[in-house]
Protein backbone atom coordinates (compact mmCIF):
# COMPACT_ATOMS: atom_id res chain seq x y z
CA UNK A 1 0.00 0.00 0.00
CA UNK A 2 0.97 3.60 -0.61
CA UNK A 3 0.17 6.55 1.68
CA UNK A 4 -0.21 10.05 0.27
CA UNK A 5 -0.63 12.80 2.86
CA UNK A 6 -2.18 15.99 1.55
CA UNK A 7 -3.74 13.63 -0.97
CA UNK A 8 -6.70 15.89 -1.67
CA UNK A 9 -4.54 18.96 -2.18
CA UNK A 10 -2.97 20.34 -5.33
CA UNK A 11 0.18 18.22 -5.57
CA UNK A 12 -1.36 15.30 -3.70
CA UNK A 13 -4.38 14.83 -5.94
CA UNK A 14 -2.21 15.35 -9.01
CA UNK A 15 0.06 12.58 -7.70
CA UNK A 16 -3.00 10.32 -7.32
CA UNK A 17 -3.68 11.00 -11.00
CA UNK A 18 -0.16 9.93 -11.87
CA UNK A 19 -0.25 6.84 -9.66
CA UNK A 20 -3.64 5.81 -11.05
CA UNK A 21 -2.23 6.18 -14.57
CA UNK A 22 0.63 3.90 -13.51
CA UNK A 23 -1.89 1.29 -12.37
CA UNK A 24 -1.80 2.03 -8.64
CA UNK A 25 -4.95 2.55 -6.60
CA UNK A 26 -3.87 0.80 -3.37
CA UNK A 27 -3.56 4.22 -1.77
CA UNK A 28 -4.51 5.65 1.62
CA UNK A 29 -5.31 9.35 1.28
CA UNK A 30 -4.57 11.49 4.34
CA UNK A 31 -5.84 15.07 4.46
CA UNK A 32 -8.18 17.57 6.10
CA UNK A 33 -11.05 18.26 3.71
CA UNK A 34 -12.62 20.95 5.87
CA UNK A 35 -15.68 22.79 4.58
CA UNK A 36 -14.32 23.93 1.21
CA UNK A 37 -14.28 22.30 -2.20
CA UNK A 38 -10.96 20.48 -1.95
CA UNK A 39 -12.92 17.23 -1.99
CA UNK A 40 -13.60 17.78 -5.69
CA UNK A 41 -9.94 16.98 -6.38
CA UNK A 42 -10.68 13.38 -5.36
CA UNK A 43 -13.77 12.74 -7.49
CA UNK A 44 -11.89 11.48 -10.56
CA UNK A 45 -9.35 9.49 -8.56
CA UNK A 46 -9.13 5.91 -7.27
CA UNK A 47 -7.91 5.04 -3.76
CA UNK A 48 -8.80 2.53 -1.03
CA UNK A 49 -9.41 4.78 1.97
CA UNK A 50 -9.32 8.29 3.41
CA UNK A 51 -8.16 9.34 6.89
CA UNK A 52 -8.13 12.74 8.58
CA UNK A 53 -4.61 14.04 9.21
CA UNK A 54 -5.09 14.12 12.99
CA UNK A 55 -6.25 10.50 13.08
CA UNK A 56 -3.27 9.51 10.95
CA UNK A 57 -0.82 11.28 13.24
CA UNK A 58 -2.40 9.65 16.29
CA UNK A 59 -2.20 6.21 14.66
CA UNK A 60 1.47 6.42 13.71
CA UNK A 61 2.30 7.83 17.15
CA UNK A 62 0.68 4.87 18.96
CA UNK A 63 1.64 1.93 16.78
CA UNK A 64 4.64 0.87 14.73
CA UNK A 65 2.57 -0.51 11.83
CA UNK A 66 -1.03 0.73 12.17
CA UNK A 67 -1.63 0.22 8.44
CA UNK A 68 0.31 -2.99 7.96
CA UNK A 69 3.16 -3.10 5.48
CA UNK A 70 3.48 0.17 3.62
CA UNK A 71 5.59 0.37 0.47
CA UNK A 72 5.91 4.13 0.31
CA UNK A 73 4.79 7.33 2.01
CA UNK A 74 4.64 10.56 0.01
CA UNK A 75 4.21 13.39 2.49
CA UNK A 76 2.74 16.45 0.78
CA UNK A 77 0.43 17.58 3.57
CA UNK A 78 1.32 21.03 4.91
CA UNK A 79 0.16 24.61 5.11
CA UNK A 80 1.48 26.00 1.82
CA UNK A 81 0.62 29.65 2.37
CA UNK A 82 3.69 31.84 2.04
CA UNK A 83 1.82 34.62 3.85
CA UNK A 84 0.85 32.58 6.93
CA UNK A 85 2.10 34.44 10.02
CA UNK A 86 1.18 31.96 12.77
CA UNK A 87 4.68 30.63 13.38
CA UNK A 88 3.60 28.21 16.12
CA UNK A 89 1.05 26.66 13.77
CA UNK A 90 3.64 26.23 11.02
CA UNK A 91 6.15 24.71 13.45
CA UNK A 92 3.53 22.21 14.56
CA UNK A 93 1.76 21.53 11.25
CA UNK A 94 4.72 21.65 8.84
CA UNK A 95 7.90 20.85 10.75
CA UNK A 96 6.84 18.63 13.67
CA UNK A 97 4.25 16.74 11.63
CA UNK A 98 6.73 16.05 8.83
CA UNK A 99 9.30 14.84 11.36
CA UNK A 100 6.74 12.44 12.87
CA UNK A 101 5.84 11.07 9.42
CA UNK A 102 9.52 10.64 8.60
CA UNK A 103 10.20 8.70 11.80
CA UNK A 104 7.23 6.44 11.13
CA UNK A 105 8.14 5.71 7.50
CA UNK A 106 11.85 5.19 8.12
CA UNK A 107 11.23 2.95 11.14
CA UNK A 108 9.33 0.45 9.01
CA UNK A 109 11.56 0.69 5.96
CA UNK A 110 9.00 2.41 3.73
CA UNK A 111 10.07 4.62 0.86
CA UNK A 112 9.68 8.26 1.93
CA UNK A 113 9.25 11.28 -0.34
CA UNK A 114 8.56 14.67 1.26
CA UNK A 115 7.80 18.11 -0.12
CA UNK A 116 10.26 20.89 0.64
CA UNK A 117 10.13 24.19 -1.26
CA UNK A 118 12.13 26.71 -3.26
CA UNK A 119 10.96 29.19 -0.60
CA UNK A 120 13.83 27.81 1.49
CA UNK A 121 16.25 29.71 -0.79
CA UNK A 122 15.03 33.09 0.42
CA UNK A 123 16.06 35.98 -1.82
CA UNK A 124 18.32 33.71 -3.86
CA UNK A 125 21.53 35.48 -2.83
CA UNK A 126 22.93 32.12 -1.69
CA UNK A 127 22.04 30.54 -5.02
CA UNK A 128 19.68 27.68 -5.86
CA UNK A 129 22.03 24.73 -5.41
CA UNK A 130 20.40 21.70 -3.76
CA UNK A 131 23.69 20.38 -2.36
CA UNK A 132 22.89 19.61 1.32
CA UNK A 133 26.30 21.02 2.28
CA UNK A 134 24.95 24.48 1.54
CA UNK A 135 21.83 24.28 3.74
CA UNK A 136 23.35 26.41 6.50
CA UNK A 137 23.73 29.37 4.13
CA UNK A 138 20.02 29.60 3.32
CA UNK A 139 17.83 32.29 4.90
CA UNK A 140 14.13 31.89 4.01
CA UNK A 141 12.14 35.11 3.70
CA UNK A 142 8.92 33.77 5.25
CA UNK A 143 7.87 31.36 7.98
CA UNK A 144 6.51 28.86 5.46
CA UNK A 145 9.94 28.55 3.84
CA UNK A 146 11.61 28.33 7.25
CA UNK A 147 9.30 25.50 8.36
CA UNK A 148 10.35 23.51 5.28
CA UNK A 149 14.02 24.39 5.77
CA UNK A 150 13.94 23.14 9.35
CA UNK A 151 12.97 19.65 8.23
CA UNK A 152 15.81 19.46 5.71
CA UNK A 153 18.23 20.56 8.45
CA UNK A 154 16.80 17.97 10.84
CA UNK A 155 17.07 15.16 8.28
CA UNK A 156 20.69 16.06 7.57
CA UNK A 157 21.54 16.33 11.26
CA UNK A 158 19.92 12.94 12.00
CA UNK A 159 21.80 11.34 9.12
CA UNK A 160 18.63 10.26 7.30
CA UNK A 161 18.56 12.71 4.38
CA UNK A 162 19.95 10.12 1.97
CA UNK A 163 17.37 7.58 3.20
CA UNK A 164 14.52 9.75 1.89
CA UNK A 165 13.87 12.18 -0.96
CA UNK A 166 13.14 15.80 -0.03
CA UNK A 167 11.94 17.82 -3.00
CA UNK A 168 12.36 21.59 -3.33
CA UNK A 169 9.45 22.42 -5.62
CA UNK A 170 9.64 25.69 -7.53
CA UNK A 171 6.59 27.57 -8.96
CA UNK A 172 4.16 24.76 -9.72
CA UNK A 173 0.99 25.47 -11.69
CA UNK A 174 -1.74 23.31 -13.15
CA UNK A 175 -5.10 21.58 -12.62
CA UNK A 176 -6.51 20.93 -9.11
CA UNK A 177 -5.17 24.12 -7.51
CA UNK A 178 -8.58 25.80 -7.49
CA UNK A 179 -9.20 25.49 -3.73
CA UNK A 180 -6.01 27.37 -2.83
CA UNK A 181 -7.46 30.87 -2.90
CA UNK A 182 -4.73 33.52 -3.09
CA UNK A 183 -2.11 30.76 -3.23
CA UNK A 184 -3.32 29.67 -6.68
CA UNK A 185 -0.79 30.13 -9.46
CA UNK A 186 -0.75 33.32 -11.51
CA UNK A 187 -1.79 31.22 -14.51
CA UNK A 188 -5.03 30.25 -12.80
CA UNK A 189 -5.73 33.75 -11.49
CA UNK A 190 -4.75 35.35 -14.80
CA UNK A 191 -7.15 33.16 -16.77
CA UNK A 192 -10.09 34.24 -14.62
CA UNK A 193 -9.00 37.88 -14.57
CA UNK A 194 -8.58 38.06 -18.35
CA UNK A 195 -11.86 36.26 -18.92
CA UNK A 196 -13.68 38.80 -16.73
CA UNK A 197 -11.87 42.04 -17.70
CA UNK A 198 -9.80 41.34 -20.80
CA UNK A 199 -6.69 42.56 -18.95
CA UNK A 200 -4.09 41.23 -16.52
CA UNK A 201 -2.45 42.90 -13.53
CA UNK A 202 1.20 42.20 -12.70
CA UNK A 203 3.37 43.70 -9.95
CA UNK A 204 5.70 46.57 -10.73
CA UNK A 205 9.39 45.99 -10.17
CA UNK A 206 11.16 47.86 -7.38
CA UNK A 207 14.66 46.90 -8.48
CA UNK A 208 16.23 48.78 -11.41
CA UNK A 209 17.80 45.67 -12.92
CA UNK A 210 14.34 44.18 -13.49
CA UNK A 211 11.74 45.78 -15.77
CA UNK A 212 8.08 45.71 -14.78
CA UNK A 213 6.99 42.13 -15.34
CA UNK A 214 10.63 41.19 -15.90
CA UNK A 215 10.95 39.45 -12.54
CA UNK A 216 11.87 35.83 -13.22
CA UNK A 217 10.69 32.53 -11.80
CA UNK A 218 11.18 28.87 -12.56
CA UNK A 219 7.67 27.78 -13.57
CA UNK A 220 6.93 24.03 -13.36
CA UNK A 221 3.88 22.32 -14.83
CA UNK A 222 2.26 20.06 -12.26
CA UNK A 223 2.37 17.02 -14.57
CA UNK A 224 6.17 17.28 -14.51
CA UNK A 225 6.15 17.46 -10.70
CA UNK A 226 4.03 14.30 -10.70
CA UNK A 227 6.37 12.50 -13.08
CA UNK A 228 9.30 13.17 -10.75
CA UNK A 229 7.40 11.93 -7.69
CA UNK A 230 6.16 8.76 -9.40
CA UNK A 231 9.72 8.05 -10.58
CA UNK A 232 11.05 8.46 -7.05
CA UNK A 233 8.39 6.12 -5.65
CA UNK A 234 9.51 3.58 -8.23
CA UNK A 235 13.22 4.14 -7.44
CA UNK A 236 13.58 3.89 -3.65
CA UNK A 237 17.34 3.62 -4.00
CA UNK A 238 17.48 7.32 -4.91
CA UNK A 239 17.73 9.52 -1.83
CA UNK A 240 18.74 13.02 -0.88
CA UNK A 241 17.73 16.63 -1.42
CA UNK A 242 16.57 17.58 -4.92
CA UNK A 243 15.33 20.66 -6.72
CA UNK A 244 12.21 20.09 -8.80
CA UNK A 245 11.81 22.85 -11.36
CA UNK A 246 11.99 23.29 -15.11
CA UNK A 247 15.58 24.50 -14.71
CA UNK A 248 14.92 27.69 -16.66
CA UNK A 249 13.91 31.10 -15.33
CA UNK A 250 11.20 32.89 -17.30
CA UNK A 251 9.66 36.32 -16.77
CA UNK A 252 6.15 37.12 -15.62
CA UNK A 253 5.72 38.85 -18.98
CA UNK A 254 6.53 35.53 -20.68
CA UNK A 255 3.92 33.79 -18.57
CA UNK A 256 1.36 36.49 -19.32
CA UNK A 257 2.01 36.20 -23.05
CA UNK A 258 1.51 32.43 -22.83
CA UNK A 259 -1.83 32.86 -21.05
CA UNK A 260 -3.11 35.42 -23.57
CA UNK A 261 -1.98 33.16 -26.44
CA UNK A 262 -3.75 30.11 -25.00
CA UNK A 263 -6.89 32.22 -24.65
CA UNK A 264 -6.42 33.58 -28.20
CA UNK A 265 -6.33 37.20 -27.04
CA UNK A 266 -3.95 40.08 -27.52
CA UNK A 267 -1.83 40.89 -24.42
CA UNK A 268 -3.15 43.72 -22.24
CA UNK A 269 -1.13 44.14 -19.04
CA UNK A 270 -1.39 46.69 -16.22
CA UNK A 271 1.51 46.97 -13.78
CA UNK A 272 0.31 47.66 -10.23
CA UNK A 273 1.95 48.48 -6.92
CA UNK A 274 3.12 45.55 -4.84
CA UNK A 275 1.72 45.51 -1.28
CA UNK A 276 4.18 46.95 1.22
CA UNK A 277 4.07 43.72 3.24
CA UNK A 278 5.46 41.75 0.28
CA UNK A 279 8.21 44.07 -0.95
CA UNK A 280 10.89 42.85 1.44
CA UNK A 281 9.93 39.20 0.98
CA UNK A 282 9.58 39.05 -2.79
CA UNK A 283 11.75 36.71 -4.86
CA UNK A 284 12.87 38.50 -8.04
CA UNK A 285 14.65 35.47 -9.50
CA UNK A 286 14.44 31.71 -9.04
CA UNK A 287 15.97 29.01 -11.20
CA UNK A 288 16.39 25.41 -10.15
CA UNK A 289 19.77 23.78 -10.59
CA UNK A 290 18.73 20.35 -11.84
CA UNK A 291 22.09 18.58 -12.09
CA UNK A 292 21.62 16.49 -8.94
CA UNK A 293 18.28 15.03 -10.02
CA UNK A 294 19.64 14.33 -13.50
CA UNK A 295 22.73 12.68 -12.02
CA UNK A 296 20.43 10.50 -9.90
CA UNK A 297 18.97 9.09 -13.12
CA UNK A 298 15.87 11.16 -13.89
CA UNK A 299 16.03 11.80 -17.65
CA UNK A 300 12.53 12.86 -18.71
CA UNK A 301 12.27 16.30 -20.36
CA UNK A 302 10.32 19.08 -18.68
CA UNK A 303 7.38 20.78 -20.36
CA UNK A 304 8.07 24.23 -21.77
CA UNK A 305 6.19 27.13 -20.20
CA UNK A 306 4.08 27.87 -23.27
CA UNK A 307 3.11 24.21 -23.73
CA UNK A 308 2.25 23.77 -20.06
CA UNK A 309 0.11 26.90 -19.96
CA UNK A 310 -1.64 25.90 -23.18
CA UNK A 311 -2.43 22.40 -21.88
CA UNK A 312 -3.71 23.80 -18.58
CA UNK A 313 -5.95 26.44 -20.13
CA UNK A 314 -7.28 24.57 -23.15
CA UNK A 315 -7.46 21.16 -21.53
CA UNK A 316 -8.75 22.10 -18.07
CA UNK A 317 -9.59 25.71 -17.24
CA UNK A 318 -11.70 26.14 -20.38
CA UNK A 319 -12.57 22.45 -20.71
CA UNK A 320 -15.63 20.47 -19.64
CA UNK A 321 -13.86 19.06 -16.57
CA UNK A 322 -11.14 21.23 -14.97
CA UNK A 323 -9.89 18.40 -12.72
CA UNK A 324 -7.24 15.77 -13.26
Amino acid sequence: MLIVTGGAGFLGSALLWGLNAAGRDDILVVDNLGCGEKWKNLVNRRFVDYLHKDAFLAAISRQEKPFGDVEAVVHLGACSSTTETDAEYLMRNNFAYTRAVARYALAQGARLVVASSAATYGDGSAGFDDDPAGLDRLKPLNMYGYSKHLFDLWARREGVLDALASLKFFNVFGPNEYHKGEMRSVVCKAYRQIKETGRLKLFRSYRPEYANGGQQRDFLYVKDAVAVMVWLVEHPEVGGLYNVGAGLARTWNDLAAAVFAAMEREPAIDYVDMPEALRGKYQYFTEAKMERLRAAGYDRPFTGLEDGVDDYIRGYLSGADPYL
